[in-house]
């Protein structure tokens, strides 16, 4: 009922969503681009291709006016002024995808981007569990017959390959053990995959892409759901990352909370902002406010929609909560 409500208002959008979006600012978030079958992605985000991308920045570009990092905060600042809305364009995860695909596509249309990365998988050292988790679901749906002490390990109610999947992505990053206990089971070498396949940015790319002007900034040393640590682990994975970027020259003014930030209490971010070297922090729960007039929320791009339908659903739904008070995230 509420995703057709949501659907019926942003039917009802104006076309020009440069006047009708309802924030000054609209910051788009992706993963990873791509026009082919990757294991390790595709059973935990639906990344689109390089044409579906390119029509969401055609999109954007023809209601926001992009902006880098240093207009982005010039604009918070309030010393930057635009005649159309901004937007800032932000990656997570560190994906080889940004260098190979996006960064052409960026470069011919004149778009900035920042890319949000994990350190420690950073050259192909380890790969982040919910990757593991997807390879497993995949090698899970190709075997012929299914491996009794691979549902025995995970107890699911209902014995399916569906059921399966569902049990394989609720295992936690605390609970992350498990994973590697099933690709053994299942005979996937992640050591392999990550030689072979090269998921993710090498530090040569890094370097280069900051050359070129793209931001290279913080999102945990390695993606951790935030609201399931305590304090202690929340900031040590923070400031690990935050001096990884510092060694090497990175962005390292900005954290992007991966997964979601929602749980994560006042107390955290009273501690992140004691370093004055962070300007600020980005949450994922689209267009939203937030009691931490630092955090700014972004909008997630890959929900198996146009950017369009995104964006207006976005607006949509802002305009909804508004007329009840709920468009702003409280911290206690």
């Amino acid at each position: 009922m509420k995703e057709k409500i949501i659907s019926l208002l942003a039917a009802l959008e104006m076309e020009d969503m440069a006047k009708s979006f309802p924030m000054d600012y609209c910051l788009p978030v992706y993963h990873c681009v791509s026009d082919e079958n990757l294991p390790h992605i595709r059973h935990i985000i639906h990344y689109k291709n390089t044409k579906q991308f390119e029509e969401d920045l055609d999109y954007l570009s023809r209601h926001f006016r992009w902006v880098t990092w240093s207009e982005f905060k010039d604009f918070v600042n309030g010393n930057f002024k635009s005649e159309k809305k901004i937007a800032l364009l932000t990656f997570d995860d560190g994906f080889r995808e940004f260098y190979d695909i996006v960064l052409p596509v960026l470069e011919r249309k004149g778009i900035y981007a920042c890319n949000f990365i994990n350190p420690a998988f950073i050259d192909n050292h380890e790969m982040m569990f919910r990757c593991k988790a997807s390879l497993i679901i995949d090698a899970a749906e190709k075997a012929k017959t299914a491996d009794p002490e691979i549902y025995r390990m995970l107890s699911p109610e209902n014995p399916s390959k569906e059921a399966f999947r569902q049990e394989i992505l609720k295992i936690s990053y605390h609970q992350r053990a498990i994973l590697d206990q099933l690709t053994e089971r299942l005979e996937i070498d992640c050591k392999a995959y990550l030689k072979e396949q090269k998921p993710y940015l090498t530090t040569d790319q890094l370097k280069t892409l900051t050359k070129k002007g793209y931001g290279i900034s913080s999102h945990s040393w390695d993606h951790p759901r935030y609201g399931e640590l305590s304090l202690e682990e929340q900031l040590e994975s923070t400031d690990k990352t935050f001096n990884y970027l510092k060694e090497n020259d990175f962005l390292y003014e900005s954290f992007a909370f991966p997964f979601t930030d929602f749980g994560v209490k006042k107390d955290f971010f009273d501690e992140l902002f004691k370093n004055n070297e962070i300007f600020c922090s980005f949450g994922s729960a689209g267009a939203k406010l937030d009691s931490i007039e630092r955090n700014f929320h972004r909008i997630p791009m890959e929900m198996g929609e146009s950017g369009e339908q995104i964006i207006r659903k976005e607006a949509a739904y802002f305009r909804l909560k508004k007329l009840i008070n709920k468009n702003k995230i409280t911290r206690r």
